[in-house]
């Protein structure tokens, strides 16, 4: 923030909520103000004071409510929250330049996950009335997420091994015949179930399924009710979050023997898979990785997959950084990678493997434990 000679951010997309202050907020409606010097102020919708005071790592002389009903106030809450905002800046005369999330695409959901709230011109004109300047912060938010604590990375593990539990469950239970919306049924229900609470140290988790089976495998298309496949892979996208921190991964499991072209399939893109992870390592360059995954596919005479092969993960199931031929930048000590080489077949069918990695002094260590092999599970 000295660097970008900023005054304070004004924050309120949830993924960056929780980053600053461990709050993870119930609607999206929320705000923290975060000053250069001094502490920071977390604006929060009323009805969940006593929570964020539980959870909050602001003083709660800093903790502030704006009402979701006001009886003289038909606007939306959102409005109210900024009111606040604009209130606490020019009561700490933080009016001169401040950043706004204003180039951020995505944000991670809130908890009630069905109804995201998303950033409106509110933010930025009201604030802006108040401010000498406002400024993006996206990439400054980014760039400091990227670089994961030691509490953030427990949470990451956290939500992995709830991922890695409830797909060894489904895994003892696929049959072929059952629908892919019903393994995606009882993968999230038992991520529900059995995450929230889990060993004492989430208190609330949800998981997020896509489920493909043989034919119906490929990316960008939703659950259907197509039906699993006795010899072929039926393949999960998962994203398990826990208190907020998530995980991303792609597990594939089959009830019968793999028929040999997708036994080769599976050999070839471990191949790929496991030469990628050789590559992580603090200084390595970020482009070369998406080299030699996309090399090693068209070596093997496969198309190429239609998604990056990689990007960071934390507060967002997918945030910064995102290796790219054409990008630069090198890996960091601390970095939280999601690695995933993926094949996709003309006309249906295919596969992908995926993991999430942190960087380390060494090298990289696997935040997930359920195995990228399927062959045999």
């Amino acid at each position: 923030m000295a660097q970008d000679g900023l005054d304070a951010l004004v924050v309120r997309s949830p993924d960056n909520v929780l980053y600053l202050t461990n709050y993870w907020c119930m609607k999206g409606y929320d705000a923290v103000v975060f000053p250069a010097q001094g502490d920071p102020v977390l604006i929060v919708l009323a009805p969940q004071l006593q929570e964020a005071a539980q959870s909050a790592w602001v003083a709660q002389d800093d903790l502030l409510t704006f009402d979701g009903y006001h009886p003289h106030d038909p606007r939306p809450p959102w409005y109210r929250a900024v009111d606040a905002c604009v209130e606490v800046l020019a009561e700490r005369g933080l009016t001169g330049r401040v950043g706004l999330e204003l180039t951020q695409g995505t944000q991670g959901s809130d908890r009630m996950v069905g109804e995201p709230t998303t950033f409106s011109t509110t933010w930025p004109d009201v604030i802006g009335g108040t401010c000498a300047e406002v400024v993006d912060c996206s990439m400054l938010l980014a760039r400091a997420r990227a670089i994961k604590t030691s509490q953030e990375v427990e949470r990451m593990r956290l939500a992995g091994d709830i991922a890695a539990e409830a797909m060894e469950h489904v895994a003892q239970r696929l049959r072929p015949g059952m629908s892919c919306a019903e393994v995606g049924a009882m993968y999230e229900g038992y991520v529900h179930a059995v995450g929230t609470g889990y060993k004492g140290k989430v208190d609330y988790a949800r998981g997020f399924t896509l489920v493909w089976s043989g034919p119906t495998i490929r990316t960008f298309t939703a659950t259907s009710d197509a039906p699993v496949q006795g010899h072929e892979p039926t393949l999960l996208e998962i994203w398990v979050c826990a208190d907020g921190y998530w995980c991303d991964l792609t597990k594939n499991a089959c009830p019968g023997e793999l028929t040999p072209e997708y036994d080769r399939l599976t050999e070839d893109l471990l191949g790929v898979y496991n030469a990628a992870l050789d590559h992580l390592r603090p200084g390595a360059s970020m482009a070369q990785l998406d080299v030699l995954v996309r090399e090693g596919i068209d070596e093997l005479g496969y198309p190429q997959p239609s998604h990056p092969i990689a990007h960071g993960v934390g507060a967002r199931a997918h945030e910064w950084p995102v290796p790219h031929r054409a990008g630069t930048g090198s890996f960091e000590q601390g970095m939280v990678l999601a690695v995933e080489p993926g094949v996709y077949l003309e006309g249906g069918g295919g596969l992908r493997v995926e993991d999430n990695f942190l960087i380390t002094a060494g090298g990289w260590e696997r935040l997930g434990t359920y195995p990228d092999d399927f062959r045999g599970v």
